[in-house]
């Protein structure tokens, strides 16, 4: 996801990064819509936003010989929508690529579209199918974690494959041969990082469950549940 500085070429970048704008557009009218309505969620905006700061600056050895990154972004995308999470991410990619040396400039608005808008609609999506079902409020937001993390590679992989068709086989041949490169490592990250969310959620449960009911994250009658099941 973190697609360094100078490695797409120029027309790509210049398309990710038009594919990028309006998505951060119609973010920061959302953006500024919920907190005109309820600045109360302000502070889970700063916590959702920071573990995506913080997870995705890990930067792990992949046994391929590239290497790999949480995301962070399902919390989010549960809680605010996908669009809201691209404003977040596209904060966080800056700041990582100005000073962390994480990705660059010219690629953020591929690595925008990965981690930002790509890897958050595929998690709300899940979201969306399970929020009202039987499925444990938990169990929920680990599957959204997991599957946004998982998506964001298969993307980055796929814009690596459109810049870098092989010679044989083309794009598809190359999207498996990039796919390949994370997905030995990224497997495992997914289902680390699903977890370490969900737990992350049940303290937001426990601490602070009125904040997830009056934004409707989940049904009243879900939230509390799960904050009884908290210690």
């Amino acid at each position: 996801m973190h697609i360094m500085e100078g490695f797409l070429p120029l027309p790509w970048a210049a398309f990710w990064w038009a594919v990028a704008l309006p998505c951060l557009g119609f973010g920061i009218y959302q953006l500024k819509r919920i907190l005109s309505a309820d600045r109360e969620a302000l502070p889970l905006l700063g916590v959702t936003g920071g573990f995506i700061f913080i997870l995705s600056s890990l930067k792990l050895p992949s046994v391929t010989g590239s290497c790999s990154h949480p995301t962070g972004t399902g919390l989010s995308a549960i809680c605010f929508g996908p669009f809201i999470t691209s404003v977040i991410c596209a904060i966080v990619l800056l700041f990582q690529s100005l000073f962390l040396a994480h990705g660059g400039l010219s690629t953020l608005g591929a690595n925008i579209i990965s981690m930002g808008v790509a890897g958050p609609v595929a998690g709300w999506v899940v979201y969306r199918i399970l929020r009202d079902t039987r499925v444990h409020v938990y169990l929920t937001v680990f599957c959204v974690c997991a599957i946004a993390d998982l998506v964001t590679y298969v993307v980055t992989s796929f814009e690596l494959a459109l810049a870098y068709p092989a010679a044989v086989g083309g794009v598809a041949s190359s999207f498996v041969s990039f796919l390949g490169i994370f997905a030995i490592t990224q497997v495992p990250l997914a289902i680390v990082e699903g977890i370490v969310l969900a737990l992350v959620f049940k303290y937001i449960v426990t601490l602070k469950p009125e904040i997830l009911i009056r934004l409707r994250v989940f049904p009243e009658e879900k939230i509390r549940a799960a904050a009884g099941d908290a210690p």
